[in-house]
């Protein structure tokens, strides 16, 4: 039997043993805390420091959709907390009521969404175009998170899916920053929270010497839909949608 031997000058260095991947237990951690700080000085004064369930919302549906979006983020600090303190054990326990949660939230979503459809929020603008804002939302989480649960055996592919989905989450929280160039602007919140998907990309190129598989497509499709999301909703088509979802909602 032949065996082939690679002359030494030959050899690649693993990715597993690039120097750089020593930091990702800190980087997704970091990544996490850094979501964490964004959606509470969105949503601090409107929810969280205005009392959570005492917070002044306009239905009761917002009050679940603050909770349960909220459990997500929290969970998120968890899960990577856990990692890098080596409890992957309770990490993958917790990760089956992590995907729970996910599709708790999907619904959760798209019923609040749908319930600001109907209220004409928000106030002064199309409404139905606005929608397709938080739905387009429920589009990429769910399809990203559903990769990450298959890429367990994957924790490269896994944490960046799992990343990638929350950051499609943020444009909410970004658009409340008391910042006028972002404030109730969510073209503009889209390209903030892109800022995430570079630091990504930069951890990658650092730590892998190449953009992770997961990043580029993950990255790109949340991208894609966001982007594509401006254009649609200004069709005639997309306002018929709107306008059958508003009348049965009602």
């Amino acid at each position: 039997m032949a065996t082939a031997v690679a002359h030494p000058s030959k050899v690649s260095m693993p990715v597993a043993s690039l120097p750089g991947r020593r930091y990702d237990h800190a980087f997704f951690s970091g990544m996490a805390l850094l979501i964490l700080v964004t959606v509470f000085v969105g949503f601090g004064p409107t929810y969280y420091l205005a009392g959570v369930f005492r917070a002044p919302l306009p239905s009761p549906i917002i009050h679940l959709h603050g909770a349960v979006f909220s459990c997500w983020i929290l969970l998120l600090v968890t899960q990577t907390s856990l990692v890098s303190a080596g409890r992957v054990d309770i990490h993958r326990r917790l990760g089956i009521a992590g995907f729970l949660l996910a599709c708790v939230m999907v619904i959760v979503g798209v019923w609040a969404a749908t319930d600001a459809l109907v209220r004409e929020f928000p106030p002064g603008r199309d409404a139905k175009a606005f929608y397709i804002i938080p739905m387009s939302d429920m589009v990429v989480f769910p399809t990203l998170i559903f990769f990450a649960f298959r890429a367990r055996s994957n924790p490269p592919a896994h944490k960046r899916l799992i990343l990638v989905a929350t950051v499609s989450l943020m444009t909410a929280a970004i658009a409340r920053w008391p910042l006028a160039m972002v404030h109730r602007k969510p073209p503009v919140a889209h390209l903030f929270s892109y800022i995430f998907l570079l630091m990504l990309v930069a951890y990658d190129l650092w730590s892998t010497r190449k953009i992770h598989r997961a990043t580029l497509w993950a990255g790109g499709f949340l991208i894609l839909v966001q982007q594509i999301s401006a254009p649609i909703s200004k069709t005639q088509g997309w306002h018929a949608f709107a306008s059958w979802v508003q009348n049965i909602a009602r």
